[in-house]
């Protein structure tokens, strides 16, 4: 069965962040995943997970300056310290949230750099993270993004972050499988998940065009869905969608799992 996480980044945006989580309990999710949460404290968001019987199951580590577009610092070769720094804050957060999995997100390609310096710089960040992350029994994760939405990001592809897993060899290091991206960049969502099921330690969905939620556009979710537990992922799928509407009128696609997996209230 499939076990739903909601993005408190993408959904629930009506209210104020902290009242995500609550609402997302009252909408029957057991679990949450966001972007970010280093502008909040970790025990008062620990605190807050507890009080709504919430497991957090993946955030991603600091990213630069998010604000002013930048998308991950990892491969950029003049900001090494600074993201080994942000290594050891999101491990912190990670071990108060009892959170088991990280997402890093490679980046842009700096302007003015080699690119094979920019290559060597991931690939060496990539494994530090990897090991320091293993010490703590978390997980570290590899995301690919489109390049229509953030052109020179430096994976686009399953199969580039895939290659660097491979080419890293490092035990830790797991792909996060977005649907939306991947259906932009290279479709086919259903044989690339299958080939590489071992090796996908989250998934997150949202339609295309749009990224809104599933069945408002392209993507045959139902199948989609049905297919993954076919063929035997049991980890987290997070909701990771913009509401056409409002949040609440966004889970009608829902009702088909509510009761088995979420107990989501549909229309109430």
């Amino acid at each position: 069965m499939p076990n739903f996480a909601a993005n408190l980044t993408s959904l629930f945006t009506e209210l104020p962040f902290l009242e995500r989580f609550a609402a997302a309990s009252l909408s029957g999710f057991t679990a949450v995943e966001l972007l970010f949460p280093y502008s909040v404290p970790k025990e008062q968001l620990s605190d807050i997970l507890q009080e709504n019987n919430l497991q957090q199951v993946i955030f991603n580590l600091p990213s630069g300056a998010w604000e002013s577009g930048e998308r991950g610092i990892v491969c950029d070769p003049g900001r090494i310290s600074e993201f080994r720094d942000g290594v050891e804050v999101a491990v912190d957060y990670a071990l108060a949230l009892r959170c088991k999995q990280l997402n890093c997100l490679p980046g842009i390609m700096p302007r003015d750099n080699c690119p094979l310096a920019i290559r060597d710089t991931l690939a060496s960040n990539l494994r530090y993270a990897a090991s320091r992350l293993e010490r703590e029994n978390i997980r570290l994760l590899i995301e690919p993004i489109n390049a229509y939405d953030y052109p020179g990001f430096f994976l686009n592809r399953s199969s580039h972050a895939l290659a660097m897993i491979d080419e890293l060899a490092h035990p830790n290091i797991f792909l996060l499988y977005d649907v939306y991206h991947m259906q932009l960049m290279e479709g086919n969502l259903a044989s690339t998940i299958s080939e590489n099921i071992a090796r996908i330690g989250h998934v997150q969905v949202a339609d295309v065009p749009g990224r809104h939620e599933p069945g408002t556009g392209e993507i045959n979710f139902e199948f989609l869905f049905r297919h993954l537990d076919a063929i035997g992922y049991n980890g987290w799928i997070g909701c990771q969608y913009k509401p056409l509407f409002s949040t609440e009128e966004s889970f009608g696609w829902l009702a088909p799992h509510h009761e088995e997996v979420i107990g989501v209230t549909v229309g109430s």
